[in-house]
């Protein structure tokens, strides 16, 4: 990960009024820290717990957690920081939708138990579409990266 941002955090109150997702879909618990300057960039957390749901099929014998919810995970965060920003800047920010995932790499498995850090940074956004360079790390270890594409839907 790169350097420590100073704390700025998120709590799970906040969260909920910025994201639409409810359990057992909400997957990011809490924000470290966020900034707006000098590039748009947040930490956050998602506690891995044995009681999450999708642990009784993948895989009962060996839980782990499945790439596609890490994703997601890095998804939420991305939008969190999209809600940050547009609240700090005087906005509201649009309800996201995920258009496109990017160089996809997953490099360690998730378990239970775990706490899976999710750094996320904010690229270009252009005609109400917005570029998410993001990476999920375990213990300081690089466990998933991938670059996402989402488009705003103004409600």
């Amino acid at each position: 990960m790169n350097d420590p941002m100073p704390p700025r955090p998120i709590e799970i109150g906040k969260i909920l009024d910025y994201l639409s997702h409810r359990y057992p879909f909400l997957l990011i618990d809490r924000v470290e820290s966020w900034q707006s300057e000098p590039e748009k960039r947040l930490i956050g957390i998602k506690n891995v717990t044995i009681n999450e749901p999708f642990f009784q099929g993948h895989f009962p014998e060996e839980p782990i957690m499945p790439g596609v919810l890490i994703v997601e995970a890095m998804a939420q965060a991305a939008g969190v920081l999209a809600h940050a920003i547009a609240e700090l800047e005087g906005n509201r920010a649009p309800l996201f939708y995920l258009v496109k995932i990017d160089k996809a790499k997953f490099t360690r498995l998730i378990r239970p138990g775990d706490q899976l850090t999710l750094d996320v940074t904010m690229g270009r956004v252009i005609r109400g579409m917005a570029q998410f360079k993001c990476s999920a790390w375990v213990e300081g270890k690089r466990a998933a990266v991938c670059e996402l594409l989402c488009a705003g839907k103004k409600e």
